[in-house]
């Protein structure tokens, strides 16, 4: 009798968790603009000042709740946008301006252009990159970035690394994010330079994982890259609960799933046999990689010259690489940025083009790699604006990202991007 009672209870808990997914899927999420991005000019031209930032690209949720951003210009002009800002925004949507990236003599932009990725640090303190400006022999671009760090009110602005000063890029160069270490240090790759042999590299290395001192602002380049042995254009790091940190880089004989070591300074690699799929077409990984409900590590996977994109999982050691049904509903036209395991226990993706050339947002299980969920509220003419850069969740549950271009804007002005909320009904963190 005991038995069947405990039988009837679970069938019940499972019934009644079925109900509540089902409800919460069934239940639209609803999206909020937070802040418009707007230009003076024509919408026709797309060329003006931007003086509070234009096609915002990162987003982050500060320790005090506030959210902060990059946005990557503050000039829209041919052939290519210029300066950037730094802000912050509260949950309620009040907007602070912290750096404006100037110009500098010769349009040089000696601290820093076209900023990228932002981090915050165990001291309070606001990280970021730049992609270009600075100084360094690029010889291709004006500067090959900077690595920066600021207050949260905006004050402080520091350059605390130009890439490439050294010969060769050495140092260095197109610095990825920063991520914080249970050492009190912050750590990240960087896709080319280094020290490291690599034949295939125009900017000297394969690429470089360094390390910021946050105490001291001092920045070391702590591994370089070899293509024979540890692969090259590593991607970015993410962080183990141990204190160590993983990422993918391309070497021999294809993809290489790294795993580095502060404590130690070592790397060590598994290999990652990506398959062929259709005789002749092959696949790769696309986006960074992310831990999963289960301790595994996913990623996404695309293949060439196909539209779409499928999740794959693999133990941390480099074993039992598995791949899920590639799908086209899950990206078309576009790559998906990165992936986001929210606390629904699902991965929650940004597509940047989607279905509609503008965006989605989609909802992949990590436990079958099923498509459970496509949202697409991003159009051309609407306030969202398009192209999701990114999504993050919030520690109140809702999902806050940042659009690259539209939105809505008064007379005289365009609208470059915006910074919305996203409600699907899902706990805190």
């Amino acid at each position: 009798m005991t038995g069947t009672t405990g039988m009837t209870g679970k069938v019940f808990l499972a019934v009644l968790f079925a109900l509540f997914a089902s409800c919460a899927f069934a239940a639209r999420p609803q999206t909020t603009v937070a802040y418009t991005f707007v230009c003076k000019g024509s919408p026709s031209l797309g060329v003006g000042p931007c003086s509070k930032g234009a096609s915002p690209n990162s987003l982050i949720q500060g320790s005090d709740g506030n959210f902060y951003g990059a946005a990557e210009a503050s000039i829209e002009s041919p052939p290519e946008p210029e300066g950037g800002t730094v802000f912050s925004l509260t949950p309620s949507g009040t907007f602070t301006l912290l750096h404006t990236f100037a110009a500098g003599a010769n349009q040089t932009y000696p601290n820093g252009n076209l900023p990228s990725s932002l981090t915050q640090g165990p001291d309070g303190k606001l990280y970021g990159e730049t992609r270009v400006g600075g100084v360094g022999s690029c010889t291709i671009y004006p500067g090959c970035g900077v690595l920066y760090r600021l207050n949260i009110d905006g004050s402080g602005f520091q350059v605390i690394h130009k890439f490439c000063s050294q010969a060769n890029c050495a140092d260095g160069w197109a610095g990825g994010v920063l991520v914080a270490g249970t050492d009190g240090n912050l750590y990240a790759t960087s896709y080319a330079g280094g020290t490291g042999t690599c034949s295939i590299n125009v900017f000297g290395g394969c690429g470089t994982i360094f390390r910021v001192t946050p105490s001291t602002g001092a920045y070391e380049v702590v591994f370089n890259f070899t293509f024979s042995t540890s692969g090259g254009s590593p991607s970015n790091l993410i962080a183990a609960p141990d204190g160590t940190f993983y990422g993918l880089s391309n070497g021999t004989p294809g993809q290489l799933l790294f795993h580095y070591t502060p404590a130690t300074g070592t790397v060590t690699t598994a290999v990652l046999n990506f398959p062929v799929f259709d005789g002749d077409l092959p696949s790769a990984p696309t986006a960074a990689l992310a831990f999963g409900p289960n301790g595994n590590l996913y990623g996404l996977y695309q293949i060439y010259a196909e539209s779409g994109a499928g999740l794959f999982e693999v133990e941390p050691d480099g074993s039992n690489l598995q791949f899920f049904p590639f799908t086209s509903a899950l990206e078309s036209g576009g790559a998906p940025v990165g992936l986001l395991l929210a606390t629904d226990g699902n991965f929650w993706i940004a597509e940047p083009n989607g279905s509609n050339g503008y965006g989605n947002i989609v909802t992949v299980s990590p436990g079958d790699g099923t498509l459970l969920q496509t949202f697409s509220p991003f159009v051309k003419g609407g306030p969202l604006g398009g192209l999701p850069v990114e999504i993050i969740q919030a520690k109140d549950g809702t999902f806050w990202g940042s659009t690259e271009f539209y939105g809505d804007a008064p007379k005289g002005y365009f609208a470059d991007g915006t910074v919305f909320s996203l409600n699907a009904g899902l706990p805190p963190r």
